[in-house]
C-alpha cells in the first residue's frame, strides 16, 4: 500500500490528524480523557466545479459592477441590520447557537419572509422530520406557497435536485447532519462538515442562491467542527440567549458584507421571535429604584447604544479567600477594576465576596461599562445609592483614571430618550460638543466619580 492509499487518523474535535491510531494532543473530554482518533480512508480526488459552469477570466476592477437586486432585505428589521442591510445573493451564512435558542424558528420565520420577496425557497431538514416543522410552522402561522420543505440528509440528492427546483434561497438545517456518501465517514465528522461546506459553497456561488447553514456548538459555546467551516463561509452570526430569559441577541463575528459590531435583538414569544426595537427599554424595564449596587450604563453594539443595568453586591467573606461571581461581563477584567477600585479609590475590597451581573441576561464588553462596574461595586459596599436618572460611561485605567469612549453623542441620546437627566462621562469627552439633553459631568479619576454619585 503506497502512502497515498494509506488511512489517516483525525480527531472530531479540532481535525488534527496523524498516520497513525492514538489520541490527540490537544484534546480533552470534560471527564478529562485524551479524544482518540478516528480512521479516514482515502478517496479519489474531484473536481468541485459543477458540469458545463464556464470558468471565470480575469477582469479588470473598474469593470466588475454588482446588480441592483443583490442584496434582498427579508422584512425582519433585526436579521437584515446584522447581515448589514439584507441577504446577499450567493452568500453562504453560518448560524451557531446553543440548543433550543431558537435558531430553526428564526430561519423559517427568515424563509417566510424570503419567499415573500423572492421565491422558491427550499427549507432542508436534516435533523426534524417534515411533520415536526409543520407543527412548528403552525404555531408560528407560517403557510407561504414559496416556501418548500424537504426532509433529506443525502446532500448529493439536495444538489441534483436544485436545478430542477431553481431555488433562490436555500437553508440547511444542520451543517453536521448532512453527508455526502462518498465519503465513509459519519455524518458531523470532521471531513463530512469540511466537504459539505466546500460542496454548498461552490453552489451558493454558482447559482447565486443565497444559503444559510445551521451549526452546532460546542460546551464552550464555539461552533463545532473544523475552523475551516468558519472561513469557507461569508458571514457567521451567533443566535445568543439564555433559557430563562425571552430576549436573543443575534450577533456577527464575521461578515463579508457588512460590520460585525452590529447586534439583532429578539423576544420569545408564543408566536415565535418577535423585533425588539428598543433593547434598552427591554433591559431597564424591571430595573428597582434607588437600590445600592445598581447602575445604568451605555454599551455600543455597531451604530446602536444599548443601555444595560450592571449590579453588584458586596458581602463580608465568611470564610478562606473571597469569591469573585461574574455574569455577563469578562472576568478577568472585572476583577482588575476591584483591584483599581481598592487601591485608587480606597475600598477595601480584601476581605469582601464581590458579585457582578449584567441585569436581564445582558451582556457586556466593551470598555466603556468600566466605570459602571467600580462604580456598582462601591455604591454596594457603601450601602449608598446611585441616583437612578444618572448613565456612568467611562474606561478606567490602571493608575485609576478615567479615559475617553466613542460614540459618546449616540449613548447620550439614547439616555435623553428613555428620561435620563443626567451623566458622569470621562473629562476629555465633554470638550466635544453634545446636542443631548442631559446634564453631563466629566471626572478625571475613579475617586472623582465616586464624589460625585455616592458623595
Amino acid at each position: 500500500m503506497t502512502a497515498r492509499d494509506a488511512s489517516v487518523y483525525r480527531c472530531q474535535e479540532c481535525g488534527f490528524a496523524s498516520p497513525k491510531p492514538g489520541t490527540c494532543p490537544d484534546c480533552r473530554r470534560a471527564g478529562g480523557s485524551w479524544v482518540q482518533l478516528v480512521e479516514e480512508r482515502p478517496r479519489a480526488s474531484r473536481t468541485t466545479r459543477r458540469a458545463g459552469a464556464p470558468a471565470a477570466r480575469p477582469r479588470p476592477l473598474k469593470d466588475i459592477s454588482m446588480e441592483r437586486d443583490d442584496r434582498v432585505r427579508t422584512g425582519i428589521g433585526e436579521l437584515d441590520r446584522v447581515l448589514g442591510g439584507g441577504v446577499v445573493r450567493g452568500s453562504l451564512v453560518l448560524i451557531g447557537g446553543d440548543p433550543g435558542v431558537g435558531k430553526s424558528t428564526l430561519l423559517l420565520q427568515a424563509a417566510r419572509a424570503l419567499a415573500q420577496v423572492a421565491p422558491p425557497v427550499l427549507y432542508v431538514t436534516a435533523e426534524e422530520s417534515a411533520a415536526q416543522v409543520k407543527m412548528r410552522a403552525d404555531r408560528l402561522g407560517i403557510s407561504t406557497d414559496g416556501l418548500l420543505l424537504w426532509p433529506e440528509t443525502d446532500l448529493s440528492v439536495v444538489q441534483a435536485q436544485l436545478d430542477a427546483v431553481k431555488p433562490r434561497g436555500l437553508i440547511i438545517d444542520s451543517i453536521q447532519t448532512v453527508f455526502l456518501p462518498e465519503l465513509e465517514s459519519a455524518p458531523g465528522s470532521v471531513t463530512q462538515v469540511r466537504e459539505c461546506g466546500a460542496r454548498l459553497m461552490t453552489l451558493a456561488k454558482g447559482l447565486g442562491i443565497a444559503t444559510f447553514l445551521v451549526g452546532h456548538v460546542t460546551k464552550e459555546g464555539a461552533l463545532a467542527g473544523p475552523r475551516v467551516l468558519e472561513h469557507l463561509v461569508d458571514t457567521v452570526l451567533y443566535f445568543e440567549g439564555e433559557r430563562h430569559h425571552a430576549y436573543r441577541v443575534l450577533r456577527a463575528v464575521k461578515n463579508r458584507f457588512g460590520s460585525t459590531n452590529e447586534i439583532g435583538v429578539f423576544e420569545m414569544a408564543e408566536g415565535g421571535l418577535v423585533e425588539v426595537k428598543n433593547p434598552s427599554g427591554f433591559f431597564l424595564a424591571e430595573r428597582p429604584a434607588e437600590a445600592p449596587g445598581s447602575v445604568v450604563v451605555s454599551s455600543l453594539e455597531g451604530t446602536r447604544p444599548v443601555l444595560l443595568e450592571l449590579q453588584a453586591l458586596v458581602a463580608q467573606a465568611a470564610v478562606g479567600t473571597p469569591r469573585r461571581t461574574v455574569l455577563g461581563a469578562d472576568y478577568n477584567r472585572v476583577c482588575l477594576l476591584l483591584a483599581v477600585l481598592e487601591k485608587r479609590a480606597g475600598v477595601p475590597l480584601g476581605s469582601q465576596d464581590v458579585f457582578v451581573n449584567v441585569a436581564g441576561g445582558g451582556r457586556v464588553t466593551e470598555p466603556a461599562a468600566d466605570l459602571g462596574i467600580v462604580v456598582a461595586a462601591a455604591s454596594s459596599y457603601m450601602d449608598r445609592a446611585v441616583p437612578g436618572d444618572v448613565l456612568v460611561v467611562g474606561e478606567v485605567g490602571l493608575t485609576g483614571e478615567v479615559r475617553a469612549v466613542a460614540g459618546l453623542e449616540l449613548r447620550l441620546r439614547e439616555a435623553a430618550a428613555l428620561g435620563f437627566r443626567r451623566a458622569i462621562v470621562p473629562q476629555s469627552n465633554v470638550l466635544e460638543p453634545t446636542k443631548a439633553s442631559l446634564d453631563v459631568r466629566g471626572v478625571a479619576t475613579v475617586a472623582e466619580a465616586l464624589a460625585a454619585l455616592l458623595g
